[in-house]
């Protein structure tokens, strides 16, 4: 049987290589003529977008945001065989739409769910309808205790000066270079784990190995899973599936221990609820519903993808655009000076939630970040019903509808002819932070999916940024790599991590 399977994948292999070859040469030799020549993707006969999206998928981001910056309304028609068709929006007039005005035509749909349910299950990330609105109803509630931010405050305080710092310190002290991504990575599932969870894993501090080899599964599993979204007909991951082959087997191989972390937390919560506070989310959960150990296991892997991937990656891109600006770095510095002057405080005492407040211009700053490199620069719904856009563009049902956040903080239409640079001041008036319309900046998403998690992530990455620029300088070891060139994963980390050499401030 496993000689005839393999037998079988070689063929259906190399009927796909034969099949993409030609089709490279009927694209690049016989050059048919598209249907549109003036704006938007091209549109080849029986094949759609297919060509330019096999040349372009290694740079997707890229090549999208250059083809919506043509479009008259920023919002372009996207086909391919396999009855993929749909339309990807960089206008705010159309996220508004589907994400506010039109909700209930936009659920995730069977397309987007199906593609991440054996990673994601059906947690509050991959679910629609009842399952989406039991989660989203108790999350709702728990985010808005102020005990819950207080935790959250304890937490990420006692992480930065018994982990981060330290382990900063010892890499200054030491003159050698440092991945700040993996930190980065390694605090926020920390301190994830402990909000959400009760559970310490200890990888920032390198206690544990269990907790790292979850880390580099979680990882894989992201970018895998993702990667289904690019293959060049959608049921081709199946077949890979189905033999257990390349990177699906490895994919398989992840989220096995993905599972098997995530199933450990909850066999612990609920073992030791009866003496535990129930100061966390997962036990919020447990005691709110009878659900399933499967699909509190559904939830454990939405907060860890949430609270992990989406802050470590803003700050690796916010410590990045900070290493080329020392100008803005000085702003910072002025204004935590400031604040502590104004309260009595020393370098090294921990700024309290009232004071991460005053911290106006470094909240310019990290969404600065967070407009040019946003954690999850697209999402996609599925379209229940015909529907036209406020721009016009029509929309067939069962289409997808993808928002691109990250072509929308490169679009002059929303943020005029400087758009590509790094300014804070556009977020500041009078000194103070201005309120951004979310359909504007959808880092956080917008409607009724709103983050409820984005003034917990500005508490931490606040946090960490005041923390980390008041004693400590970076430089930069990828100089020729600039941009840096990210993974294209379910979050935009930083391909190859952020490579610096640490150096205390004033030394």
């Amino acid at each position: 049987m496993e000689i005839l399977s393999l037998q079988t994948f070689i063929f259906l292999f190399l009927f796909l290589f034969t099949f993409f070859v030609s089709l490279h040469l009927y694209y690049f030799f016989l050059q048919p003529k598209p249907k549109s020549t003036t704006t938007g993707f091209k549109i080849y006969p029986l094949l759609g977008t297919l060509p330019d999206f096999l040349l372009n998928r290694h740079r997707y981001l890229e090549w999208t945001t250059e083809i919506l910056s043509t479009c008259p309304t920023n919002t372009a028609v996207f086909r391919r065989p396999g009855k993929v068709q749909g339309v990807i929006t960089a206008n705010p007039l159309n996220v508004e739409h589907m994400l506010k005005t039109n909700f209930e035509n936009y659920p995730k749909g069977t397309r987007f769910i199906s593609l991440l349910e054996d990673f994601l299950g059906r947690g509050i990330f991959n679910s629609d309808g009842e399952i989406w609105k039991i989660q989203r109803k108790t999350a709702s509630y728990e985010f808005s205790t102020k005990s819950l931010r207080n935790f959250v405050m304890d937490n990420v305080t006692v992480e930065i000066k018994t982990r981060l710092v330290p382990i900063l310190k010892r890499a200054a002290d030491m003159n050698r270079v440092l991945d700040v991504q993996d930190v980065l990575e390694r605090f926020a599932f920390d301190n994830i784990c402990k909000v959400a969870f009760n559970v310490d894993p200890g990888c920032l501090s390198g206690d544990a190995t269990t907790g790292s080899e979850f880390m580099q599964a979680f990882e894989e599993a992201t970018t895998l899973s993702s990667g289904r979204f690019m293959y060049a007909f959608p049921s081709l991951y199946r077949i890979k599936k189905f033999f257990n082959y390349g990177s699906e087997k490895r994919l398989q191989k992840s989220i096995s221990t993905v599972h098997e972390f995530a199933d450990k937390i909850i066999r612990s919560r609920m073992e030791e609820r009866a003496e535990k506070s129930d100061e966390d989310l997962l036990s919020r959960f447990i005691g709110n519903s009878d659900s399933s150990a499967e699909f509190l296991r559904d939830i454990v892997i939405s907060f860890i993808l949430a609270g992990r991937d989406t802050t470590s990656a803003a700050l690796t891109w916010f410590f990045w655009l900070l290493s080329s600006r020392p100008d803005v770095q000085q702003i910072i510095l002025h204004e935590l000076e400031t604040i502590r002057a104004s309260n009595g405080k020393n370098i090294g005492d921990t700024f309290s939630f009232d004071e991460l407040r005053e911290m106006h211009y470094l909240h310019a700053a990290i969404s600065e970040a967070l407009r040019l490199y946003p954690p999850v620069p697209v999402d996609t719904k599925a379209c229940r019903e015909d529907d036209t856009m406020p721009d016009g563009t029509f929309v067939g049902k069962g289409w997808f509808v993808t928002y691109h956040t990250y072509a929308m903080g490169r679009m002059e239409a929303i943020w005029g002819k400087d758009c590509r640079e790094f300014r804070p001041e556009r977020w500041l008036e009078n000194g103070m932070v201005k309120q951004e319309s979310p359909f504007r900046f959808p880092v956080f998403h917008a409607g009724l999916r709103m983050c409820l998690g984005k003034d917990m992530a500005y508490i931490q990455m606040k946090s960490i940024a005041a923390a980390v620029i008041e004693r400590f300088e970076m430089e930069v070891q990828d100089n020729e790599n600039c941009p840096p060139q990210h993974l294209l994963s379910l979050t935009l980390r930083m391909k190859g991590g952020f490579h610096v050499i640490v150096k205390e401030r004033g030394n």
